[in-house]
């Protein structure tokens, strides 16, 4: 026997996890929610087994290259988890900057911790030759197109051409930052406080990574963690201070945050009581109240008609991939379309809570044109009562390109590229008339 010992190391959860999103199609969130050995883990093992996950998830397609390309015949498919070994290595070899003999050694012990002893020669020679070769095969890689796949790619040359889909491909590379809202009536000073700064569209940022609650102000609920393209819906509502706004798909609640901040009264809607009761813990350190329900937003409605209804809708989340780098290899074109389908089930639900002269915003962050402007053409196509709202860039601090032609939102992960960008967001406002 070796000397590996029981207690689980971060590689070893890391390669349970890669299966578990890559094999059995789990969310990245909710495998390592269920994995008890990451538990045991320390806070720093913890944090290094998800950035190694996260990266072979980023750079799969351009890892998959790496190996087939060391490999005289593909391996057998009983063998998977030697192919997982191999890209947890060069994961760490080629964009972890892992020392090599580190990057070797260990996952050579993994393959014998797991049973595979006599693929410990292989996972040696091709990880010692690449120790040797990779970082020139990678720079001659395409890394924007080797790691998207074929059909994500294909729906955004369609949709914002191939120099933009480039554009968005390579700054899904990068981990996202931590994107901070402060309340609105907090004082200003917090970007010194938390070493942060302040971009154009009033969002805080710092680098990702330490402990979130640690952070100063995060005890009082001075603010709360939100990308900075998921703080912009919110906006395109004209002051809703004392109004009636029903927030739909609410959880996790920056959205919700946001609209009790700004003085309304907030009633928030999501069919998990699980992710609702998140939602709740979440305003009461913030000290903010608003009023929760556990339901289904298809047949829910409000007891009378009500000034706004924000729609955060189920998506494919194709515009937070950034955060999310499970997303690529969880999703298919074919769940576009049924999302597609939920999306314009719940429009027509939002459209009748409002009263005549309330306004609907409708947002997703996914970046299909399916699970955006074309739902809200097919609503006003369908006779819906309601009508567009086009915004003004000024409106929101927002950049005269992140508004469509039809006054739209649009946000790419390529925009604000010298900030290391922002994750991918559609929002359209309609009003209701008649």
């Amino acid at each position: 026997m070796s000397s590996i010992s029981s207690a689980p190391t971060a590689r070893q959860v890391a390669l349970d996890l890669i299966g578990a999103v890559l094999r059995r199609k789990r969310p990245l969130d909710d495998a390592i929610e269920d994995n008890s050995p990451m538990a045991e883990l320390s806070v720093r093992d913890r944090a290094f087994a998800r950035l190694l996950v996260a990266t072979v998830l980023r750079r799969l397609g351009q890892i998959d290259v790496l190996i087939a390309e060391c490999l005289n015949t593909p391996l057998a498919p009983r063998a998977s988890l030697v192919h997982d070994i191999l890209r947890l290595g060069i994961a760490q070899l080629l964009f972890l900057r892992t020392p090599p003999h580190a990057a070797v050694a260990t996952s050579v012990d993994l393959a014998h911790a797991r049973g595979f002893i006599s693929h410990k020669g292989l996972v040696n020679a091709v990880l010692r030759r690449l120790s040797v070769e990779g970082q020139g095969r990678v720079e001659r890689q395409d890394a924007a197109r080797l790691n998207t796949p074929e059909w994500l790619w294909r729906s955004w040359s369609r949709a914002y051409g191939e120099e933009v889909a480039h554009a968005i491909a390579t700054a899904h590379l990068k981990e996202a930052p931590l994107d901070l809202t402060v309340r609105a009536d907090e004082e200003q000073g917090w970007c010194e406080k938390l070493g942060a700064m302040k971009l154009p569209t009033g969002s805080l940022r710092r680098a990702a990574g330490g402990s979130i609650t640690a952070l100063p102000g995060y005890a009082e609920g001075a603010w709360w963690i939100q990308d900075a393209a998921a703080a912009l819906p919110v906006r395109l509502f004209n002051g809703i201070s004392g109004r009636q706004v029903v927030d739909l798909c609410a959880a996790p609640g920056g959205k919700t945050a946001q609209l009790a901040s700004a003085g309304a009264q907030v009633t928030a809607v999501d069919r998990s009581s699980r992710r609702l009761d998140r939602l709740v813990s979440n305003l009461t350190r913030l000290g903010m109240q608003v009023s929760a329900v556990a339901a289904d937003a298809l047949t829910w409605r409000p007891d009378e008609p009500v000034d706004a209804v924000l729609l955060d809708a189920p998506c494919t989340a194709t515009g937070a991939i950034r955060r999310h780098p499970d997303v690529p290899h969880l999703k298919q074109p074919e769940d576009v379309t049924r999302l597609a389908i939920v999306q314009e089930n719940l429009l027509r639900a939002a459209v009748e809570m409002l009263r005549p002269g309330g306004t609907l915003v409708y947002c997703t962050c996914s970046l299909e044109p399916q699970e955006g402007p074309e739902r809200v053409e097919a609503l006003l196509r369908c006779g819906a009562p309601v009508e567009r709202r086009p915004l003004e860039a000024g409106e929101i601090a927002a950049p005269a390109e992140w508004v469509t032609a039809d006054g739209d939102l649009r946000t790419l992960p390529c925009h604000l590229a010298e900030y290391d960008g922002l994750d991918g967001f559609y929002a359209a406002r309609l009003v209701r008339v008649g």
